[in-house]
């Protein structure tokens, strides 16, 4: 773990260093700011779209709702809309309940978005769709739900939603009266659309980590919140590996991260993390064409936490290899300030070494040695790397030879003292996989 007493300082520089497109970042830790930063002209005060990350500031409205006594979790959605239900009420409709919009398991297969947006009345569409599946029993992550949720809260209380939350939440968190999006017929949005500063996601996240309390006033019920942050459906079922924290299971409208931590998240990386483990909040406004860069994000601030130890690639070390097809007898890995270098050593009749590149925010064009048809011949490569970690760190190498229709994935992962490595190739004549052991025999000390 970093020895700093502030580690979190660095981020910026490896926000910069990682090309990570990070718009505003704000860091408190036991209720203090560590650090606040924005990329310029990005800059304090200035609202930012939060997209999905909307949702969790909707699932707290029904938490309060709930403490209020206007709703319950276990109220069924039609009990609210008794104006709107279709003639033909689909299987399951009535079985859906409040709790079951919250966790994402409403009992729909298929992503209702497209349908019900393309609606005047979305309430009215969104119970017109085919219910497949027992609510409670699979999860699909559903936008419309959060509407719902809205709706439902509007009507209990009588108010729109902001009104309803100006005294119950904003108020108490020193928020001004922000602007959220509605629907056609005036319904806030509920899962989306709303704006709010990066330092007021902040401060959203410290009301959450106090369990409820913002300057020691009460704001949601601590019984809510722990509700909220734990698992109430698997989320896990389709997601890719490199986003691990978001294959952790799923609360009332927050996902749930490693090492107890847990999420509001939106599309393009906008971020509420709130850590109970090292009494930390994280609200970031970002700009990620994919959200595997949040997940870079998320690695860093483990990383930084002493989570996550360091990987493979970041040591000076040569592992030699067991016996291998590829007759491959040494890999050494050596840092260097955006990648590392991978040198590999082969034996047999045709010994020989070579160096790749990697770099962990780009592909890396270079020459490389690999099969055509008949021979080995030196030929253009293109590298890349992906770090994915969970129980044990593991890195994802990727070579793709461009004169030839050839894929190399070597996967690297710590096997005791020593690597295990993977070799996968797309199409072969030979040999298409290996696996191998590795023993760290040369820890190198020249840079």
């Amino acid at each position: 773990m970093p020895t700093s007493t502030n580690p979190y300082t660095e981020l910026p520089d490896f926000i910069e260093r990682s090309k990570l497109e990070v718009n505003g970042l704000v860091l408190l830790q036991k209720g203090q700011t560590l650090l606040e930063w924005y990329r310029e002209p990005y800059r304090r005060g200035v609202p930012q779209l939060l997209y999905s990350l909307s949702k969790s500031f909707t699932s707290i409205a029904v938490g309060i709702a709930c403490d209020q006594g206007l709703l319950k979790l276990d109220d069924t959605v039609i009990s609210f809309f008794p104006d709107k239900l279709p003639d033909d009420m689909t299987p399951y409709l009535s079985d859906m309940r409040v709790r079951h919009l919250l966790s994402m398991t409403a009992g729909h297969e298929e992503d209702i978005y497209p349908i019900v947006v393309s609606q005047q009345d979305w309430a009215s569409a969104f119970l017109a769709q085919s219910v497949e599946k027992e609510p409670g029993t699979h999860y699909r992550y559903s936008t419309m739900s959060a509407y719902m949720l809205s709706a439902i809260v509007e009507r209990v209380s009588g108010m729109n939603l902001v009104d309803f939350l100006m005294p119950t939440l904003f108020e108490p968190l020193g928020i001004a009266r922000p602007v959220w999006e509605t629907c056609p017929l005036g319904v806030t949005a509920g899962g989306m659309g709303l704006s709010l500063s990066t330092e007021d996601v902040a401060k959203f996240g410290q009301m959450l980590l106090n369990g409820g309390t913002y300057n020691e006033q009460r704001v949601v019920s601590a019984e809510y919140v722990t509700l909220a942050s734990a698992e109430q459906s698997d989320n896990r079922l389709g997601v890719s590996p490199q986003r691990i924290d978001s294959r952790q299971g799923y609360g009332f409208q927050f996902h749930l991260c490693r090492f107890g931590a847990y999420r509001g998240d939106g599309s393009f990386g906008q971020l509420c993390l709130v850590s109970p483990k090292y009494d930390l909040v994280v609200a970031a406004n970002c700009a990620f064409p994919s959200m595997t860069k949040l997940q870079t994000l998320l690695d860093r601030i483990f990383e930084l936490s002493g989570e996550i130890t360091e990987l493979p690639f970041h040591m000076d070390q040569t592992y030699e290899l067991d016996d291998n097809p590829a007759n491959l007898h040494a890999v050494t890995f050596r840092p260097l300030p955006d990648g590392f270098d991978l040198r590999m050593e082969y034996g047999g009749t045709e010994a020989r070494s070579e160096t790749l590149p990697f770099a962990y925010d780009r592909s890396v064009e270079t020459e490389g040695v690999f099969v055509k048809d008949l021979m080995l011949h030196r030929q253009r490569v293109v590298t890349s790397v992906e770090r994915i970690v969970g129980g044990t760190a593991v890195l994802q190498l990727t070579l793709r030879y461009i004169e030839t229709p050839y894929v190399v994935t070597y996967t690297v992962q710590m096997a005791g003292e020593g690597i295990r490595l993977t070799f996968a190739i797309n199409v072969s004549f030979g040999f298409k996989s290996y696996e191998v052991l590795g023993t760290c025999y040369r820890i190198l000390t020249s840079k």
